[in-house]
Parts: C-alpha cells; sequence; structure tokens
C-alpha cells in the first residue's frame, strides 16, 4: 500500500502569516490535529496541537490580562510551526511511513510533489491505522 491510497486528499493548509487564532479556529472546526504550512504553494512548515499548547491561554490571561492574550493569539504561526518538516511523495510504501511516524515522533507526515513541494494529501497515524484495521478484517473473511 502507498501513501497516495492512504492519505487524506487536499488537506486543509494555512499561510506562515495566518494567527494562532485563525489556527486554532480551522483545527477546532475540521477537528484536526496537524495543519501543513504553504508558502508560494510549496511546504515551508508543520503545525501541530503540541505546537499551539505552546500558548498557554489561562496563563497569560490571569497573568497579563486580555490585551496580552488578544497580542499572543495574533502572532504568526510561522513563530511556533516546525519548519524542519518529514514529508513523502505518494509512492511511499506504508511501511516507510510507519517507520517515520515512529521514528521521528509524529502523527501526520505532508504527502508532496517532489519537484514543487506542493502538498497532495496528508497521512495521519490514524490513516496507517485505518489501513492496518481494514487489513486485519480481510485476513478474517
Amino acid at each position: 500500500m502507498r501513501a497516495s491510497e492512504l492519505m487524506t486528499r487536499k488537506p486543509a493548509v494555512l499561510s506562515p502569516r495566518a494567527t494562532i487564532a485563525d489556527a486554532w479556529d480551522l483545527m477546532r472546526e475540521l477537528e484536526i490535529r496537524h495543519v501543513p504550512v504553504v508558502d508560494d504553494g510549496a511546504l515551508v512548515g508543520m503545525l501541530s496541537d503540541r505546537d499551539l499548547a505552546q500558548v498557554d491561554i489561562a496563563r497569560v490571561l490571569m497573568g497579563q490580562g486580555a490585551m496580552a492574550l488578544g497580542k499572543e493569539l495574533a502572532t504568526p504561526i510561522i513563530e511556533v510551526m516546525s519548519s524542519d518538516v518529514i514529508s513523502v511523495d505518494s509512492e511511499t510504501d506504508l511501511s516507510d511511513l510507519v517507520d517515520l511516524l515512529i521514528e521521528s515522533r509524529v502523527g501526520a507526515i505532508p504527502v508532496v510533489r517532489p519537484d514543487t513541494r506542493s502538498v497532495i494529501g496528508i497521512v495521519s497515524y490514524i490513516d496507517v491505522l485505518r489501513a492496518l484495521r481494514e487489513a486485519i478484517e480481510e485476513e478474517k473473511a
């Protein structure tokens, strides 16, 4: 099985200029935990719920007030995203994806076109578990 068979096609992406508030809204609305960050059509970073967890809303609000919280939420995601992103192409084998997820300790890997680095999909650990479940079910039958 290849990445192209597992991936979520045309995933939501964000610009590095999007704010933390924009990212939270998108991730909450779509119920996702990972968003590729794209600039001029090319992958430049990855934002996860763990990156956003760096913003301790309660601490900022209690310690510095609502104005400070508003300023924090207006921070561009380029300041909190991971720029050292692991990506794969659509032909990457499932076993290689599993190895990357485990070794890199990430929850999702963007699938890109090698020549342009444009994001064409994303494979999460949930996608891998679904494929595993299907394989188990087929084996039982």
